[in-house]
């Protein structure tokens, strides 16, 4: 038997061979049919079948998901199938997850991507791992070892496209998330991809028109594709100061579609501080958003998430955003070593300043995101997610008359993005301040 990728496959049950495919081809389609692998692990103690529905649990990045996935594990152990050995290195991979070592899971993801190369869901899965470190070439080696055994497979040149953005290498990006469309027309990650070079390179029309003209295939997707490419849309209007546009996206498209998880609050908490830097109004919304964020107060599951979700109980007036920044302290400096330094010397200070911003305190946020920017890159994110982090400490820097550090920040990204109307606004501004207005024509 083997799974919709050509991998060999032992089941207990044949008839799980639907679940199992499902979640195959879904995870790495970033489609939400992965859920009817539960089904499947409800009679079926194969390990791969266990393995699948432990990593599901996981995705859910909450303080109780190790626990919701080691019940799988375990049924995984006590099965009386015998696993082959691709199967119980991803069981072992994701058995590693649960137990915070990622560095162990990545080696194992790695393994899998060289003797295993068509086990994409380990390869998108050491990715993603990747991706949260911040570790972006690894990220590409992953999809570089398994590229070649499954060319023929869309969603592999989508995990290449991303790989090769987020390593800067933007004609390669867009050759591979290029190809992944002309293969499959509905291939969202590659769709995702391509915003990311577009929005890079300033292409602003160019990005909103491409991603309006496949978002009809945006349909049956998880939670997070479907809210991040409408997020990424949103971001194209804002870059135009089309405000009132992005804020409709929001309601209607970013947030409520799983307004619990996670990266749904993350997308929105990010949308509705970029609508406000560029001078919008986001009325009532953080404080209809923040009873979904003040239970993450003792998370601690990425630096990245933590960082979100304290800036929206800020922006929210409420007092679980000091109750969150005093648990994140804890956390950094008593937390488990593997990742300390990225919570310890970058998460802190980066929340003391966002929380500062939020407060209206300038000076302090200049303060601590000046210290943790030059490492940001440690918490994990995008390219495109963490300039939310750089737009605030320009913000920042005007406000508190630091127009000299605002320049040298603003006119660069002015040169990359010249459509940009919301840079131009801002350097307009900041050049007004300096006295330059008249001499440069701002």
């Amino acid at each position: 038997m083997i799974d919709a990728l050509g991998n060999p496959l032992t089941l207990g049950d044949p008839s799980s061979r639907a679940g199992v495919d499902a979640f195959v081809e879904g995870f790495v389609a970033c489609e939400a049919r992965v859920l009817d692998v539960l089904g499947a692990a409800a009679h079926d103690d194969a390990p791969i079948v266990q393995a699948y529905a432990a990593a599901l649990h996981l995705f859910a990045e909450t303080p109780d998901a190790p626990a919701n996935a080691r019940g799988h594990l375990a049924r995984a152990d006590a099965s009386g199938v015998t696993a082959s050995e691709r199967e119980r290195r991803f069981l072992e991979a994701v058995r590693a997850w649960a137990d915070g070592d990622i560095a162990r899971a990545i080696a194992l993801h790695e393994v899998q991507a060289a003797g295993d190369p068509r086990d994409l869901v380990s390869v998108k899965l050491g990715q993603y791992h990747c991706f949260n470190l911040g570790d972006a070439p690894r990220m590409l080696r992953l999809a570089l070892a398994a590229a070649p055994a499954a060319a023929d497979v869309a969603p592999m040149h989508g995990m290449l496209a991303f790989g090769f953005e987020q390593c800067h290498l933007l004609r390669r990006a867009e050759a591979a998330a290029r190809r992944a469309v002309a293969m499959r027309r509905r291939e969202p990650w590659a769709h995702h991809a391509l915003a990311h070079v577009m929005l890079t390179e300033g292409r602003l029309d160019e990005g909103e028109a491409f991603l309006r003209s496949v978002a009809d295939t945006w349909t049956g997707l998880n939670s997070f594709m479907v809210t991040h490419n409408w997020w990424h849309l949103a971001l194209f209007l804002i870059e135009d100061e089309r405000l009132d546009e992005a804020l409709a996206l929001h309601d209607a498209r970013v947030w409520g579609v799983s307004p619990d998880y996670s990266q749904d609050q993350v997308n929105a908490v990010s949308l509705l501080a970029r609508i406000e830097l560029a001078g919008g109004d986001v009325g009532g919304r953080w404080q209809a958003l923040a009873p979904r964020l003040a239970p993450r107060v003792h998370d601690h599951v990425q630096p990245f998430l933590d960082m979100h979700y304290l800036y929206g109980l800020a922006r929210a007036g409420r007092p679980e955003a000091d109750t969150l920044l005093a648990s994140i302290e804890a956390h950094a400096a008593k937390g488990p070593d593997a990742g300390r330094e990225a919570w310890l010397r970058v998460a802190v200070p980066a929340c003391r300043g966002l929380l500062a911003h939020a407060r209206g305190d300038a000076e302090g946020a200049v303060r601590g995101l000046g210290e943790a920017l030059p490492r940001l890159v440690e918490i994990g994110g995008s390219h495109a997610q963490r300039d939310l982090f750089e737009q605030i400490r320009i913000d920042a820097l005007m406000a508190s008359g630091r127009w000299t550090a605002a320049q040298h920040l603003l006119q660069p990204a002015a040169n990359a993005q010249p459509a940009s109307r919301r840079i131009a606004s801002r350097l307009r501004r900041t050049y007004r301040a300096l006295g330059l207005a008249g001499a440069i024509g701002a």
